[in-house]
C-alpha cells in the first residue's frame, strides 16, 4: 500500500486558530465535569467572550448539552455544560484478508454497534462493497444519520508503502500495491478518513476509555491479521517515519527456527499469533474458523490447543522482554482477535525475565495485562482516532 502521511489543514490563518480553539474548548468540557464559560475561559486561556461563541456554536451543532447551573458568587448562576455523546458519531473499519470488522462509536466514544463480516476477496472494489454496507447496516441499526458521522478510521495491516515485508505471505492484501488507501475510502464513504494500521489503532481503543485510560505510556501487543504492536508515549501515539512502527511480528525468537513467509526463520508470528494457532490445530487435525470455536476448545481443555498454549509461554516472554527493555513502558497489553480467556490463560502461565527494567520490586501496573476491547478492538481504535481528532489540538502541528 502507498505510504501515508499527516492530512494538512488547508485555510487560512484565521481558520485553524478557530479550529484550535474549538479543540481546546472541548478538550476541557471532554474531561466529565460540566463546565461553565467562566471557568472554561480561566482553565484555556481564552477570553470569556471567545469561549461564548464557540460554546453557542458547539451547542447549536448539537455537540454539547446543557447540565443545569452552578452557584459561584454573586450574579446569575452560571449555565454548566457537557458534551452530547449523540450529537456526533465516528465510524471504525477494520479490514483483514478473512474479514472486515466495523464499529460505530459515539462522541464519548461508546461503542453504539459493532459487526463482522467474512472476506473471501480481499481486493479493493470486494472490500469497497463490503465497508459501503456496513456503514448503512450501522446507521440503520442505531438510527443514527449519516450527517452527523464526522468520518472514518480506517485499519488495515502494514506494512504501509512498498518495504521488505511486504506482500509477506497470509498477512497481505491482494491487488493493494500502489493504492492509497485514504484516498480510496475517502471517494467511497465521502468522508474523511485517517488510515492506520491495526496495532496502533487497537492501542488507541485500549485509551478510550477502558483499561489504559490512566496509562501515558504502554505497549499493545496486538493479535490481529499477524502480531503487531502499538506504542503510546506521554498519551501520544509513536508511528515511526513511515507509519510501519511496531512490526514486531517479524523479530526473531528462534534463530533457524519455523520458516515464515518474510523469508526468515523463527520469527516471534509464526510462534505467537492468531495464524500460528490456526496452523498448529490444523495440523493435529481441528479446524477452526471463529473465536467462540477456540474458546470451546478450551474450555473442553482440548490437548492441541494446550500444547499451543504451552509452546507460545517462552517466545511470548522474550518478546515481552525486549518490548520492556526497549521501550521500558507502564504496562504490556494483549488483545485482539483471540478469547479473553485465551490470553488470560498466557498471561498467568507467561515465565518473564527478571533481567528486564520493568522487573521492579515496586510497580503500580502488572507488567502484562489484558485488553477490554475485545475482538473488535482495531475497528473501535479507527473509530476512537476519529473522534479525538475532535477534541486535539493540532495548531502547532499544521502551522
Amino acid at each position: 500500500m502507498t505510504e501515508q502521511r499527516t492530512r494538512r489543514i488547508v485555510g487560512s490563518n484565521a481558520e485553524r486558530t478557530r479550529l484550535h480553539n474549538r479543540q481546546v474548548v472541548l478538550g476541557h468540557i471532554r474531561q466529565g465535569t460540566p463546565m461553565g464559560r467562566a471557568q472554561i475561559a480561566r482553565a484555556s486561556g481564552l477570553s470569556t467572550q471567545a469561549v461564548s461563541n464557540i460554546i453557542s456554536e458547539l451547542h447549536g451543532e448539537g455537540l454539547l448539552q446543557e447540565a443545569g447551573r452552578r452557584i459561584a458568587g454573586r450574579g446569575l448562576p452560571a449555565v454548566q455544560y457537557t458534551l452530547n455523546p449523540e450529537g456526533a458519531h465516528a465510524l471504525g473499519i477494520e479490514v483483514r484478508p478473512d474479514a472486515v470488522f466495523a464499529a460505530l462509536v459515539d462522541l464519548a466514544g461508546t461503542p453504539q454497534f459493532t459487526h463482522r463480516v467474512a472476506l473471501t476477496d480481499a481486493r479493493p472494489e470486494a472490500v469497497g462493497e463490503k465497508v459501503i454496507a456496513l456503514r448503512q447496516k450501522a446507521l440503520d441499526e442505531t438510527g443514527r444519520s449519516a450527517d452527523r458521522l464526522l468520518g472514518c478510521g480506517v485499519v488495515m495491516p502494514g506494512p504501509f508503502g512498498e518495504t521488505g515485508l511486504s506482500h509477506a505471505g497470509q498477512s497481505a492484501l491482494t491487488d493493494w500495491a500502489g493504492i492509497a488507501p485514504e484516498t480510496f475510502f475517502e471517494d467511497l464513504l465521502g468522508l474523511q478518513v485517517t488510515v492506520e494500521n491495526d496495532a496502533t489503532a487497537a492501542a488507541v481503543a485500549e485509551r478510550v476509555p477502558v483499561v489504559a485510560a490512566y496509562l501515558d505510556r504502554f505497549c499493545f501487543l496486538y493479535f490481529g491479521t499477524w502480531r503487531g504492536l502499538g506504542f503510546v508515549s506521554g498519551g501520544q501515539l509513536q508511528r515511526g517515519a513511515f507509519g510501519n512502527a511496531g512490526e514486531i511480528g517479524h523479530m526473531i525468537v528462534e534463530p533457524g527456527g519455523r520458516p515464515c513467509a518474510c523469508g526468515n526463520q523463527g520469527c516471534l508470528e509464526t510462534y505467537v499469533s492468531r495464524l500460528a494457532i490456526r496452523d498448529h490445530l490444523a495440523g493435529a487435525g481441528v479446524a477452526v474458523t471463529s473465536g467462540s470455536e477456540l474458546e470451546a476448545l478450551y474450555r473442553s481443555q482440548s490437548r492441541p490447543l494446550m500444547d499451543w498454549l504451552d509452546s507460545a509461554r517462552a517466545p511470548l516472554a522474550q518478546a515481552v522482554g525486549l518490548i520492556e527493555n526497549l521501550l521500558d513502558p507502564q504496562t504490556v497489553i494483549l488483545g485482539g482477535a483471540m478469547p479473553d480467556i485465551l490470553f488470560d490463560h498466557l498471561i498467568m502461565s507467561l515465565d518473564l525475565p527478571k533481567s528486564s527494567v520493568a522487573a521492579r520490586p515496586e510497580r503500580d501496573n502488572p507488567r502484562v495485562m489484558r485488553g477490554a476491547s475485545g475482538r473488535f478492538t482495531a475497528a473501535l481504535g479507527g473509530a476512537a482516532l476519529v473522534i479525538n481528532q475532535v477534541f486535539t489540538p493540532r495548531i502547532a502541528a499544521e502551522a
